[in-house]
């Protein structure tokens, strides 16, 4: 039988293999161009022993034949001279740096977080452009390379710092990611930015060129101006990234909570002890609330009422927070609860956590009788309209319109984590299977044979085990990241210590007892 602690050692074996890169054969080749890795390089620019929190480790996760590791592309919040800023940086020992369609969402969904949080946006440069056999999926729609740029000049506009260093060839639309930067940083040698390399030059004007004449630093530096700053080596320009944020107003820093952290009383265990293996199997979720937050301590909201959903007020590393955690399907009364509890805590300022472990909403008669279309659709609006920040953990299971109702990705939380053991689609295989023998049965009435119907289950099974894994989920940027359960309180204290010195909207709101 399989347990979570056999799940977290995967999980960490396949974090291993991610940060590889593109494997010892193209990282010696990356080394002997004398480039530094790119984990290296933002080892060097963060600050000395603090944090790092990577985002979508494991983005294109067997997908493309296991090519494209990490999407190419690492991402992740850290900081730079007590600055916390937004990494994003290209792995060239990955297809040159080049731009897939799993890359882009990546790039992109770092610079929605940065946007949200008003990070400096740091490129670590080394980008070959769009990935050409992918163009389909990479080049023309809205939410594709160029979103990113549209992005970039948003947040420049906004006042958000956008800062380039550029270690390597930037080629066609690689070259804006620096050009549309506010400050530009060039490495002397193997830094280049042009909008068509020497091939393509050479195929649209008859003109021979080398790429160091066309686009390098040194020419960049002096003479267009698209660079703002010469660096000899890898490392002088990774200082010089360091004294650049260094010289950013300090209106970054992030926000002190408003009272002493707590950690968790060791009575309760670690998360890791309530994570469910067996989604059949219900799980501790209050004993797994007090494994994370201060002190163990929360004041439960309507504990008598709406049972299957848990609402209560803690702390989590010194911030207050509002958890909803699921213990069961979501019933009318639960709906309820929560819609009053969201409305709660948005009136009074309290981030909202959500720990998913959701079969869905009650199904039958006698739930259609007691309204719960109409009381599933106030928890879902009250989450829609919440205007604090929002952050949720797939602990478990995450199936159907329960997915809605506790904050999925279509109702942009913040931040979304999953845990090894999670589980998301529109229902479970055995659901799945069921649903659509039996329909296929009553489609064919008399006529399906039982061979039919058991191909027919084994197929619909074999899809929704597939496609409900973490890991293709994960691959696909449905979340951020899958992480251990027992980091969930530092990955979460992180985010929402992000958000904790943004404005209020202070307009008044009215909470209803629906």
């Amino acid at each position: 039988m399989i347990t979570i602690s056999d799940l977290v050692a995967e999980l960490r074996d396949r974090h291993r293999a991610a940060s590889r890169g593109g494997g010892e054969k193209l990282r010696d080749r990356h080394a002997k161009r004398g480039k530094i890795f790119v984990r290296d390089r933002i080892e060097m620019i963060l600050d000395p022993h603090s944090a790092f929190l990577e985002l979508s480790p494991l983005a294109a996760w067997g997908m493309y034949g296991g090519d494209v590791p990490g999407a190419g592309i690492l991402t992740g919040i850290g900081l730079i001279h007590d600055h916390p800023c937004m990494i994003i940086a290209n792995d060239a020992t990955v297809k040159g740096g080049s731009f897939f369609h799993e890359t882009v969402r990546k790039h992109s969904r770092a610079q929605e977080i940065a946007e949200q949080h008003r990070l400096p946006c740091i490129y670590l440069v080394d980008c070959g452009g769009a990935f050409l056999p992918e163009q389909d999926r990479v080049f023309p729609d809205k939410d594709h390379f160029g979103g990113g740029f549209w992005r970039q000049c948003r947040m420049s506009a906004a006042g958000i710092p956008q800062i380039s260093v550029v270690f390597g060839g930037c080629t066609a639309g690689g070259a804006y990611i620096p050009a549309l930067s506010d400050q530009v940083i060039m490495v002397q040698g193997t830094g280049r930015i042009h909008l068509g390399g020497p091939p393509i030059v050479k195929a649209a004007v008859g003109e021979i060129v080398d790429g160091e004449t066309l686009g390098g630093a040194e020419m960049h530096t002096t003479v267009s101006g698209v660079s703002d700053h010469l660096a000899p080596d890898e490392e002088t320009a990774l200082q010089k990234l360091r004294e650049l944020v260094a010289n950013l107003d300090d209106g970054g820093h992030v926000a002190p909570p408003p009272r002493p952290a707590r950690p968790p009383l060791p009575d309760y265990g670690a998360p890791q002890d309530y994570a469910p293996v067996d989604l059949k199997r219900p799980t501790d979720m209050r004993a797994l609330i007090r494994s994370i937050v201060d002190g163990s301590e929360m004041s439960e909201f309507k504990p008598d009422y709406g049972r299957t959903l848990i609402t209560g007020f803690a702390h989590l590393h010194g911030y207050p927070v509002g958890i909803l955690a699921n213990d069961g399907a979501l019933f009318s009364e639960s709906s309820v609860k929560g819609a009053h509890f969201i409305e709660l805590c948005d009136q009074r300022h309290i981030p909202l956590i959500f720990l998913q472990n959701i079969t869905g909403f009650m199904v039958g008669t006698e739930a259609e009788r007691g309204g719960i279309a109409k009381h599933s659709a106030k928890l879902v609006y009250a989450v829609s309209n919440a205007r604090v920040p929002k952050y949720t953990v797939l602990v478990g299971g995450s199936y159907g319109a329960g997915n809605y109702g506790m904050c999925g990705r279509g109702f942009r939380p913040r931040f979304l984590f999953s845990w090894p053991n999670a589980r998301i689609a529109t229902m479970s295989p055995d659901v799945a299977s069921t649903v659509v023998t039996e329909l296929r049965r009553a489609s064919l009435k008399s006529s399906a044979t039982e061979d039919e119907i058991a191909a027919l289950d084994a197929r619909t099974r074999a899809q929704f085990e597939e496609q409900s894994d973490p890991y293709y989920a994960t691959a696909r940027l449905w979340d951020d990241g899958i992480i251990e359960p027992n980091q969930t309180r530092d990955v979460l204290g992180l985010c929402i210590a992000l958000a904790a010195g943004e404005p209020r909207d202070t307009a008044p709101r009215p909470v209803y007892r629906m």
